[in-house]
C-alpha cells in the first residue's frame, strides 16, 4: 500500500468493508464466486494497486441470472412497506460505513474526499426517499362509462433489473436505481465499471449482509464484473425486462438497439454537453463560482460538468478575465488533501483524450486562454493529473459539439437577445443539463419555457452540476431520455396494469355496443 493510501487509512477502510487483495467479482448475495481473469484496480491518485477482482464468465452469469429470477418470485410477494424496511436497514449500514466507503470511492475513482462522502450521502438520501416511496406506489381510479363497473390502475414489479454504471459515480448511480427497484419489488443485477470494481464489491457486500440478516433469498442483489462483454450478456438477455445504462452516447446507442431488438425497456443516462448562459443581468461573482466548480469539479468527469459558457458580448471580457484569475488560484493534486481543488483523471486513456481535445480546438481556430497540459514530478506520479484549461471557441467546432470527459471549458460569445444564446445552447446533440445566470425574471422564465432550454435539467442562478434526489434526473436527445432518482421515476421499474371490475349481474359492453344472445 502506498504512503498516501496508508496516511489516508485505505487499508483500514478495506478491512472494514471486507475487501481483500484478491476478490471474487461475481456475487448472488453472500455467495461470492467468479472464474474469469482478474482485473487490477489502480488508484489514479498515486498509481498504486488497490486490489484485484475476478471477472464474470458466461457460466458465472447463468448462475447469477437463474438465482435472480428465483429470488424475484419471493421478493415480489413481500408487501412494499416491508421491502422498504429492508432498504431502511441497508440505509443504516450506509450511514455506519459512510467514512470508509467514501474513502474508497475517493481513492479508487480519484475524486475529492468530500465528493466521496457526498456520493455516499446521495446513496443515503435516495434510500430515505425509497423508504417513504414504499408506502406510496399508487395508481389511479377512474369512472367507468358502464354502470356497476369500477376502473383503476395499479403497478406491479417488473422483474430482474439490469444496471450498468460508470466510473465517475461508482456507487451513487447504482443506488438511484437499486433502492427504487427494490421497493418496487424488483431484483437487481449490477455491472459496475471495470475501472472501479472495488467500490462495487463493497456495496454488494453491504447489501448482501442486510438481505442475509433478514433471511431473504440470494439473488435480490447480484453483482457481475468485467468489460463490455459482460454488459452484452445482460443487454441480450430476455430474462431482464429493463436495462438501466449510464455511460457514453456511443455505448447507449448500442445498448438501446440491442434491448429494443428483443422489445425490452431501456433507461439511458448518456452524454452531456452542458452550457451556462451568462446574460448582461448576471451576478458575475456567482457566475464564476458556478462555472469553475461545474468545469473542474471531479476533474470535469461529471455527465453534468459545464463544457460551454455562452456569454453576452457586453460582459464577455469581464467574465473571461474573472475566470482566468480564478483558474490561476486552483490547486491541483492529491484529492484526499482537502486543500486541493482538482484531482486526477481516471486513467491515462482519459488523459490522452484531454490532450487530443486541446489540440483539436486549436486546429479548428480556437484560442487557448488558460493552457492545459499533464503535470509531472512529485505528487503526480500516476500520470493522470492535468491542468484545467479554458479556450475561446465557436459552437460549431466539432470538438465543441463533442463531449470531452475532462476539465476543458469553452467560452462562446453571443450578441443580441437571449434567444440567440438559447439557440447556441440547444444546438448540440446532447440535452442533459443547462443553466442561465440572470437577475432578470423575464429572461429566467423565457429560458425555462417551451421555447427555452431543451435539456432535461434547466437551472437558474446555479450551475449545471449538483442534482438533488427529490427531482427526476436525466436528459433529452442523445442523453437518452431516461429519468432516475426522484419524482415519479419509480414508474419505469414497474409494469402498469389497468383493471375493470363488473359487480353487477349484467354484462354491458363499452361504447354502447349491443351483443344479445
Amino acid at each position: 500500500m502506498s504512503s498516501i493510501a496508508a496516511d489516508f487509512g485505505i487499508d483500514k477502510s478495506l478491512d472494514i468493508l471486507g475487501i481483500s487483495k484478491e476478490n471474487n467479482g461475481t456475487s448472488t448475495g453472500n455467495n461470492s464466486f467468479g472464474s474469469g481473469d482478474f482485473i487490477a484496480s489502480h488508484s489514479p491518485v498515486d498509481g498504486a494497486l488497490i486490489g484485484k477482482v475476478s471477472t464474470t464468465t458466461q457460466q458465472d452469469y447463468e448462475k447469477v441470472i437463474s438465482t435472480a429470477v428465483e429470488a424475484f418470485s419471493v421478493w415480489r410477494n413481500i408487501p412494499a412497506p416491508q421491502r422498504g424496511e429492508i432498504v431502511r436497514q441497508f440505509n443504516d449500514e450506509l450511514r455506519r460505513l459512510k467514512e470508509p466507503l467514501g474513502k474508497l470511492v475517493s481513492y479508487e475513482m480519484g475524486k475529492s474526499y468530500q465528493e466521496g462522502l457526498g456520493e455516499v450521502q446521495e446513496m443515503i438520501d435516495i434510500c430515505d426517499f425509497a423508504v417513504g416511496l414504499s408506502r406510496q406506489l399508487h395508481g389511479l381510479t377512474m369512472h367507468s362509462e358502464r354502470p356497476g363497473h369500477r376502473m383503476y390502475e395499479q403497478y406491479h414489479p417488473l422483474g430482474v433489473v439490469g444496471i450498468i454504471s460508470a466510473f465517475n459515480f461508482p456507487v451513487a448511480v447504482w443506488s438511484w436505481n437499486t433502492a427504487l427497484a427494490w421497493v418496487c419489488g424488483d431484483v437487481c443485477i449490477w455491472k459496475g465499471s471495470e475501472k472501479t470494481p472495488l467500490t462495487s464489491l463493497a456495496c454488494q457486500y453491504i447489501a448482501a449482509s442486510v438481505f442475509a440478516k433478514n433471511k431473504l433469498p440470494e439473488g435480490i442483489s447480484c453483482l457481475v464484473t468485467g468489460d463490455y462483454k459482460v454488459g452484452e450478456m445482460m443487454t441480450r438477455d430476455e430474462r431482464i425486462p429493463l436495462i438501466s445504462a449510464t455511460g457514453s452516447t456511443r455505448m447507449g446507442k448500442t445498448v438501446a438497439s440491442t434491448v429494443a431488438s428483443r422489445l425490452g425497456k431501456s433507461l439511458l443516462e448518456l452524454g452531456g454537453n452542458n452550457a451556462i448562459i451568462v446574460t448582461p443581468n448576471a451576478d458575475i461573482k456567482n457566475t464564476v463560482i458556478g462555472a469553475v466548480f461545474g468545469a473542474v469539479g471531479t476533474c470535469g468527469q461529471r455527465c453534468t460538468s459545464t463544457r460551454r459558457l455562452i456569454i453576452h458580448e457586453s460582459v464577455y471580457d469581464k467574465v473571461k478575465n474573472a475566470l482566468v484569475e480564478a483558474y490561476g488560484q486552483l490547486r491541483i493534486g492529491n484529492p484526499l488533501d482537502e486543500s486541493n481543488h482538482v484531482g486526477p483523471l481516471i486513467d491515462k486513456d482519459a488523459v490522452n483524450k484531454y490532450l487530443e481535445a486541446l489540440k483539436k480546438v486549436e486546429e479548428e481556430g480556437g484560442n487557448i486562454l488558460v493552457e492545459g497540459g499533464v503535470l509531472e514530478g512529485k505528487g503526480y506520479e500516476s500520470g493522470c493529473y492535468v491542468k484545467p484549461a479554458i479556450a475561446e471557441a465557436e459552437n460549431h467546432y466539432s470538438i465543441v459539439q463533442h463531449e470531452t470527459f475532462a476539465p476543458v471549458l469553452y467560452l462562446l460569445k453571443y450578441s443580441g437577445d437571449l434567444d440567440n444564446a438559447i439557440k447556441l445552447q440547444n444546438n448540440v446533440k446532447q440535452g442533459l443539463s443547462s443553466a442561465i445566470m440572470t437577475n432578470n425574471l423575464r429572461e429566467a422564465e423565457r429560458f425555462l419555457s417551451a421555447e427555452g432550454s431543451d435539456c432535461g435539467i434547466a437551472n437558474v442562478n446555479i450551475g449545471t452540476s449538483g442534482a438533488e434526489i427529490g427531482g427526476a434526473f436525466g436528459g433529452e436527445k442523445e442523453t437518452g431520455g431516461g429519468r432516475e432518482s426522484g419524482s415519479d421515476a419509480w414508474k419505469v421499474y414497474m409494469r402498469r396494469q389497468t383493471n375493470t371490475i363488473n359487480y353487477t349481474t349484467e354484462l354491458p359492453l363499452a361504447q354502447g355496443i349491443k351483443f344479445d344472445l
